[in-house]
């Protein structure tokens, strides 16, 4: 039977100059972007008292709510009663006026919002101009270059991911163009960076992705939306007063040695009392 497989050879210096190329210039743009991110970031802001108080009272009572059974009713009774009057008071509130129904202030009106806002658009413009940079490099100087073939088969589902910027139908799909390769290795270089910069790295391609998501964002509609914390606090005052408590440890003493297969401690009174009461006849008969 005659090999239908395609029989493609590649010039090593395809290798040479634009395979091992592309790879080390994004590596070192990524650590280079990792780098003028921290430079732009600069030391890290602590943030206000009032906000941690604010967020830490909410995760306070929503810890409380899932995990009440695992205190006796006496400390939980003594906790709902403080928190659901601190809620509703609005003791915790970091803005006062949310409790009489003005809304949050704009975060555009407030000059640290609008500082953290700036703050997010420099991280978002270093992780977008140098990936758009590569991306324009490689079509202009390496547009319709074959560099590898991968050394397992795939679907025909892949021939748009991984020969981007060839036309050929008849090609087959483990071969790499070279704007795949580029796509490639900015999901694929995600393990380098963690290895040579740590966890917490800005060169990482998936971030990349969610910032230019987040750039055709309407403002109000991203994750920056002020929240109304009167309203959470409200909400979790009614989990906690709908709260059903029931003691964790109840008869945990037999509910634990049945679980190892031992008699439960009333049976053994029962029999304690029983081997006492034949021993105090058997004396007695012994007298008589």
């Amino acid at each position: 039977m005659a090999d239908t497989t395609q029989q493609m050879f590649l010039d090593p210096a395809i290798r040479d100059w634009v395979l091992i190329p592309i790879t080390i210039v994004m590596v070192l743009v990524g650590v280079l972007r990792h780098q003028m991110t921290l430079l732009l970031s600069g030391k890290p802001k602590t943030p206000a008292l009032p906000a941690v108080r604010e967020t830490k009272a909410l995760m306070r009572g929503n810890i409380l709510v899932r995990h009440h059974d695992f205190i006796p009713y006496s400390a939980f009774v003594v906790r709902r009663d403080y928190l659901t009057k601190a809620f509703e008071e609005g003791q915790y509130l970091k803005n006062p006026a949310e409790k009489d129904g003005q809304s949050a202030p704009n975060p555009l009106s407030d000059p640290a919002g609008m500082e953290m806002m700036m703050d997010g658009m420099k991280k978002s413009m270093m992780s977008i101009i140098p990936q758009t940079v590569i991306m324009g490099w490689i079509n202009f100087f390496f547009s319709g270059f074959v560099l590898i073939k991968l050394p397992f088969p795939l679907t025909v589902r892949f021939k748009s991911m991984l020969q981007a910027g060839i036309l050929t139908p008849d090609m087959d799909v483990a071969w790499v163009s070279s704007l795949s390769w580029y796509f490639l290795n900015l999901f694929g270089l995600r393990g380098i960076f963690s290895l040579i910069l740590g966890q917490a790295n800005a060169a990482d391609g998936m971030r990349d992705m969610q910032a230019m998501g987040s750039m055709g964002m309407a403002p109000g509609m991203g994750g920056g939306q002020p929240q109304n914390f009167h309203k959470l606090f409200l909400a979790e005052k009614e989990n906690l007063d709908i709260a059903n408590h029931r003691w964790a440890l109840n008869d945990v003493e037999n509910r634990l040695l049945a679980k190892y297969g031992r008699a439960p401690i009333a049976a053994d009174k029962k029999v304690a009392a029983g081997a006492g009461k034949s021993a105090q006849s058997r004396k007695k008969s012994h007298v008589r």
